[in-house]
């Protein structure tokens, strides 16, 4: 009986291993790879010459370049990239990484049996970084892979990645999927798969498959400094945007127009809220859709459509899946409350708006941890505000200082009451006891923000 039961224990051990090592990734390779297709391009790119040289050759030469460069010592040259895509379609639809053929003139198209084929952009994603590309297969016979589910994806899954790295084409790396959801603080839509499969520059582009040969991702990033940290496009994210890259060319996303930030334990507190889950509205942009709707600094949304959105990454995610002129439901909680609003969004800008340089500070006025005066009408009108005062001193061994206040900032609100002028911040502070929370509205030249603390003095 008992070597009867050691017999099965081997064979269960057996029958385990086998499932969880994969005996061969050959039939996993077999189905993808024939769709994978290197990707070379070429654009033009302009250059300074070492002025050494220029007037080197310039005075030889009576100040014309031998070589060509004239004597604005700018030198243009081919320059020429790889990378790797994929087939979607028998239409000769291809995705690839955005990154991979920006800026390009000529974009080549290599498959596995050598095939050559010149390519057209048809569309790009710079917040996502993809692009969506389109052969003339003129009849040809292509083999367009299958789109899985980055959702159902677990973590520990085997996963293969197939790719042309450093020119290696069809060069075929395994591994597990690491962790879901990293952020590299790469945009707004950060979202990425962690591998360790083996990723090296011109992999990107390329598909990320599972065991059943359908793309889970699109290889995109890798950080030099490590080993077995590569980054992949959600496949998912990818087909969310497919059909608008397909029709316009570049994807359309809402916009509500208001600064987001995340909520941590004293800011929650000190807006009444139980925990931290949601999101706060630093600022709302005057004209634009939140603003129309009658969304306020101080609120704090919780959900969209009735779909939770507990961090500022995911409330940004579910907006920007929508369209413009699209509605939607918010719900917030304003002093405490719960409450529904309607808000029309707009559409995203393609830039944000850069930061311009901090205003001078004057002279300190009152002594204490925090010492403010009124802000004058030019650095109001610099920040688009009526009111408000300037921190001019600020004791760096308190928690407001830990907390990211600092001289130079501009406060509107404190404690969601508004502050105009020096007489009314101090009216409300020094009726806020030692070691109580309070919560300040920040404007800055970029932006603007809630910043909570335990009062100090």
């Amino acid at each position: 009986m008992k070597k009867l039961f050691l017999a099965a224990m081997l064979i269960l051990a057996f029958t385990v291993n086998a499932f969880a090592i994969p005996s061969s990734f050959s039939p996993v390779v077999k189905k993808a790879a024939p769709s994978v297709v290197n990707i070379s391009t070429t654009k033009t790119v302009t250059r300074q010459i070492d002025p050494f040289f220029q007037d080197f050759f310039g005075g030889m030469f009576g100040g014309t370049h031998p070589f060509g460069f004239g004597n604005s010592g700018l030198q243009k040259y081919k320059s020429t990239a790889l990378g790797s895509g994929f087939i979607i379609d028998r239409d000769g639809y291809i995705v690839t990484n955005n990154h991979v053929i920006e800026g390009a003139e000529e974009i080549i198209i290599k498959f596995q049996d050598d095939r050559e084929f010149k390519a057209e952009i048809i569309g790009t994603d710079p917040l996502t970084d993809l692009a969506l590309l389109k052969i003339d297969t003129k009849g040809a016979n292509i083999t367009p892979i299958l789109l899985g589910n980055s959702d159902t994806a677990e973590i520990g899954d085997w996963v293969v990645a197939i790719g042309n790295p450093l020119g290696l084409g069809g060069t075929v790396t395994a591994g597990i999927l690491s962790a879901k959801g990293r952020v590299l603080g790469d945009g707004p839509y950060d979202n990425f798969i962690q591998t360790d499969v083996s990723i090296n520059p011109g992999n990107s582009g390329g598909p990320l498959v599972n065991m059943d040969g359908e793309v889970i991702g699109i290889n995109t990033a890798i950080i030099q400094s490590a080993q077995g940290l590569g980054f992949a496009v959600p496949v998912n994210m990818l087909k969310n945007i497919l059909p608008k890259l397909k029709k316009d060319g570049k994807v359309y996303r809402g916009w509500v127009g208001i600064v987001m930030q995340p909520l941590d334990e004293q800011l929650a507190a000190s807006f009444g809220l139980s925990d931290t889950k949601g999101v706060l509205i630093a600022d709302v942009t005057k004209g634009e859709p939140g603003d129309k709707a009658g969304l306020k600094a101080g609120d704090v949304i919780v959900a969209v459509d009735g779909r939770q959105a507990q961090t500022s990454r995911e409330l940004a995610g579910i907006i920007g899946s929508k369209s413009p002129n699209e509605r939607v439901v918010l719900t917030i909680i304003r002093d405490g409350k719960r409450q529904n609003i309607t808000v029309r969004l707009g559409e995203r800008p393609s830039n944000n708006q850069t930061a311009a340089n901090y205003y001078n500070v004057k002279p300190k006025q009152r002594a204490g941890d925090i010492v403010v005066k009124d802000i004058d009408a030019q650095q109001a009108r610099k920040l688009g505000i009526s009111n408000g005062v300037i921190i001019t001193s600020l004791n760096e061994d308190t928690q407001a200082y830990k907390k990211g206040l600092r001289e130079g900032h501009v406060i509107v609100l404190l404690n969601n009451k508004a502050v105009n002028n020096e007489n009314d911040f101090y009216r409300i502070y020094d009726k806020i006891k030692k070691g109580d929370l309070m919560a300040v509205k920040v404007v800055l030249p970029n932006g603007s923000n809630f910043i909570a603390f335990a009062k100090s003095e």
